[in-house]
């Protein structure tokens, strides 16, 4: 019998592992939750987390890096023009 290797699943787009509970909840409810979370959350939910956000920010950087490299690209210069007083 063959072995049947499966396709890797696609992975969603990577989101703040900081779930907001409810849009009506204050700062101080909201901190409070958001500390729980993170008290209560497992090893491997905290290595998960941590891998995404890194990965997310060099993401982030590759993209800003190539927007900037185009940007050099159009660049002009325009010459120095002066005008003196008689």
């Amino acid at each position: 019998m063959a072995a049947q290797i499966s396709e890797p699943e696609s992975q969603p787009p990577i989101s703040s592992c900081r779930k907001k509970k409810s849009e009506e909840a204050s700062f101080v409810e909201d901190v409070s939750s958001h500390i729980d979370e993170f008290i209560n959350a497992s090893m491997d939910e905290h290595k998960n987390c941590f891998k995404n956000t890194i990965q997310k920010m060099f993401r982030m950087s590759k993209i800003v890096s190539e927007k900037n490299e185009g940007a050099k690209e159009i660049e002009s210069s325009l010459p120095l023009q002066t005008h003196m007083a008689d």
